[in-house]
C-alpha cells in the first residue's frame, strides 16, 4: 500500500530542484544516452487543433503509441522511448491541452481517441502492417482504455501504468457548453515564474510523492514550461519573459464526462491483450473503488519500490516489464 509516513509526506512536498538553482542534477549514462537521441518533433494538424508529437526509430517498424497523464506532456516519454527504438516505430503525444498541443474551448475522450489516431497516421505507426501499441500513464491510461473499448481496430495491444478507472466522471459534472466547441484557445497561464530557476524550483509531482530520481524529475519539469510575457509591470522596465507551465490549468473543467460514465461504471470487455503496471507504495491503492472498471481478463504487474509516477521512479524496470509483454504478446 502507499506509504503514508509523516517523513514521506513531507519528503514529496519539498521543492526537490531548489538546491540545483536551475542546473540539471548528475544522471547516469543511460538516461544520458536516452535523452541524446533526438527525437523527430512535430505538430500533427486535427480538426480540432495542433497535437505535438515526438518520434523515434524506422519507419516500417511496429508501432507504439505513448500517451502521459494529467498536466503532463510527451517528454515524459522521452528518457524512455528511445529504448523500444531498435525494434519499433515509437511516438509519444502530448494531449490536447498539454505540453506543446494547442489549447481548446472543451475536451473529450473520443476528441482524444481521434486526436491518438491522426498521430498514430501521420508518424507511420501503421506502416508496421497493425495499429500500434498504446502505453498509457495515469489518466493516459484512462485514454488508452477507452480506445482499447470503444475503438479496438485502433489499437493492437494496451499496457497501463497506475492508471485508475473510477473516472473523474464521479466527482464532477460536465461544464456549460463552451461558445465555439472546437475552438482553439489562447495560451494564457495561471502563473508566469519570473526565471527558469524559479520555475524548476516550484514543480511538484501530482499526487504528491518522494522524488528520488532528480534527473529524471528535472527532465519532466524543464521540458514541461514555455517561454511567456511576464504580466505587465513586472518585468524590468515593465516587459520581458517568465517561464510557466505549458498545460491548460481549465483542462478537467472544460472536459466533457458524461459519454464516458457508463464505461467506467463497469468493467468493459477487452478483446486484445491488455495489462496494468502498478507502483508497490501508489497512493491509489488506497483509494476505494478505483480500480473497479479495470477489465478482469487483463493482467496486473506490481513494480517494486514505486509510486504512483512509476517511469520516474523505476525507469528501467517499466521498460523491462513492457518487453517481456510485447515479447508474450508477440507485439
Amino acid at each position: 500500500m502507499a506509504d503514508t509516513s509523516g517523513e514521506a509526506a513531507k519528503a514529496a512536498q519539498t521543492s526537490a530542484l531548489a538546491p540545483f538553482a536551475g542546473e540539471p542534477p548528475p544522471a547516469p549514462a543511460w538516461f544520458r544516452k536516452a535523452v541524446a537521441d533526438t527525437p523527430e518533433r512535430e505538430l500533427v494538424p486535427t480538426p480540432r487543433g495542433r497535437i505535438e508529437a515526438l518520434s523515434w526509430g524506422p519507419r516500417g517498424k511496429p508501432g507504439m503509441l505513448f500517451v502521459h497523464g494529467n498536466t503532463a506532456h510527451a517528454d515524459w516519454w522521452s528518457f524512455l522511448c528511445p529504448l523500444f527504438a531498435d525494434q519499433y516505430r515509437v511516438t509519444a503525444m502530448s494531449l490536447a491541452g498539454m505540453g506543446g498541443s494547442d489549447w481548446r474551448n472543451s475536451y473529450s475522450f473520443d476528441d482524444f481517441a481521434d486526436d491518438a489516431e491522426a498521430v498514430a497516421r501521420a508518424t507511420g505507426l501503421y506502416e508496421g502492417g497493425r495499429a500500434p501499441v498504446y502505453v498509457g500513464h495515469s489518466f493516459g491510461g484512462g485514454q488508452t482504455l477507452y480506445v482499447a473499448s470503444q475503438r479496438p481496430g485502433q489499437i493492437h495491444a494496451a499496457i497501463l501504468i497506475d492508471a485508475g478507472f473510477r473516472s473523474p466522471v464521479d466527482e464532477r459534472v460536465s461544464p456549460p457548453p463552451a461558445p465555439t466547441v472546437q475552438g482553439v484557445r489562447e495560451k494564457r497561464p495561471a502563473r508566469v515564474y519570473p526565471d527558469l530557476a524559479a520555475a524548476l524550483a516550484r514543480f511538484r509531482l501530482s499526487p504528491p510523492q518522494p522524488a528520488e530520481n532528480l534527473f529524471i524529475i528535472d527532465h519532466l519539469a524543464r521540458h514541461g514550461l514555455m517561454r511567456t510575457p511576464l504580466p505587465e509591470g513586472s518585468g524590468p522596465d515593465g516587459a520581458g519573459e517568465g517561464w510557466a507551465w505549458k498545460f491548460d490549468p481549465e483542462t478537467m473543467d472544460r472536459l466533457e464526462r458524461e459519454a464516458v460514465k457508463g464505461i467506467f461504471s463497469a468493467a468493459p470487455t477487452i478483446e486484445i491483450p491488455l495489462a496494468h503496471l502498478i507502483g508497490e507504495h501508489s497512493s491509489l491503492r488506497a483509494v476505494p473503488g478505483l480500480y473497479d472498471a479495470y477489465p478482469a481478463n487483463g493482467l496486473v504487474i506490481e513494480i517494486p519500490d514505486a509510486h504512483h509516477h512509476v517511469m520516474a521512479d523505476q525507469p528501467l524496470a517499466v521498460v523491462a516489464a513492457i518487453r517481456s509483454l510485447l515479447a508474450a504478446w508477440r507485439a
